[in-house]
């Protein structure tokens, strides 16, 4: 068993930068592919960046990429979400989440393991 605590999100104007984190307790990242999601409100969560534990292989949605950069902590068994260039259009709630071996990465059911999740907030 997997717990999730996302941690980062705020209030940030559009233009500004956040980094989000998701710590895990309960067992390691070790051969699992974790991502982050988002939900926006009256919207349908969306698939936002992954990487894969062992090896470090990375996947981001094209609406984030260039601007996103998810990457991994080994020691500290944590993966960050680094947002540079915000705009209003990323505000929504963040959510980590975890898997063995999500068929599509990309869909939120090849997931088992979900954090609490994170509110960011982009102003214009």
């Amino acid at each position: 068993q997997v717990q999730l605590v996302e941690s980062g999100g705020r209030l940030v104007q559009a233009g500004g930068s956040l980094r989000l984190s998701c710590a895990a307790s309960g067992r390691t990242f070790n051969n699992l592919v974790v991502a982050w999601f988002r939900q926006a409100p009256g919207k349908e969560r969306e698939f936002v960046a992954a990487i894969w534990w062992n090896g470090g292989t990375k996947y981001y949605a094209d609406s984030v990429k260039g601007r996103f950069t998810i990457s991994r902590d080994n020691v500290g068994n944590t993966v960050y979400l680094q947002m540079n260039n915000l705009k209003p259009e990323d505000t929504a709630v963040y959510y980590c989440a975890a898997g063995t071996s999500p068929s599509i990465v990309t869909m939120t059911t090849g997931y088992n393991y979900w954090g609490q999740g994170t509110q960011v907030t982009v102003s214009s």
